[in-house]
């Protein structure tokens, strides 16, 4: 399973030909499983349970998608792995990352089974990405955005805007702080940059 870091995200394959992403929603039985679906794999990592993933019958659940899976402590960020290529069905993808985002993104230490009460669970479906020739095309609190120059990448999913609300700056920590580009590589015309939207949800 092919997994993005926080500090990095392949965008080349899976870029879709410019044009404005629609919006688009899961419903909310497919939310519930999919939350659900992650608390199982985490809890049974923690508390060293077999695991053996089922095949649902929600259709929705069996596309390909491309996804995010993001844990937070007390509304402090606890781990956050996904990917950009939807390689995988849905279900899959969730199950797999909600393991890596507790237990693999290297900034943190492995949750426990005693942060499991505290621990809140976000979702972010990705739509395809779409490649953009001027940063006007990105909406602010809108468009997640990822930087690609030379071999090096980085992603900010669209909940950022939160804490980087001005256009320049958001592009400037994702430069600077994911890809490690200087802060202004984003205005280069040998950077791409890419916009994508997100179906986000949570416990």
């Amino acid at each position: 399973f092919v997994k993005d870091s926080p500090n990095s995200a392949s965008a080349a394959s899976e870029a879709q030909p410019a044009a404005e992403s629609k919006d688009f929603q899961l419903s909310n039985k497919t939310q519930r499983y999919l939350l659900t679906l992650a608390r199982q794999r985490i809890t049974a990592a923690t508390q060293g349970q077999s695991w053996q993933l089922q095949a649902p019958e929600l259709a929705e659940v069996q596309q390909p998608g491309a996804v995010f899976v993001t844990l937070h402590k007390e509304k402090r960020l606890r781990g956050c792995i996904g990917t950009t290529r939807a390689a995988y069905p849905l279900y899959q993808a969730v199950a797999e990352l909600a393991y890596a985002a507790a237990f693999e993104d290297s900034r943190f230490p492995q949750v426990t089974a005693a942060e499991l009460p505290a621990l809140d669970i976000e979702i972010s479906v990705l739509s395809p990405l779409q490649p953009i020739s001027s940063a006007d095309a990105i909406i602010p609190g809108k468009h997640g955005v990822v930087v690609r120059r030379g071999g090096r990448s980085g992603l900010f999913l669209p909940q950022v805007w939160e804490q980087l609300p001005v256009k320049e700056d958001f592009l400037g920590y994702l430069c600077a702080e994911k890809a490690g580009l200087p802060p202004d590589a984003w205005k280069d015309s040998g950077t791409t940059l890419y916009i994508f939207t997100v179906f986000s949800f949570t416990e």
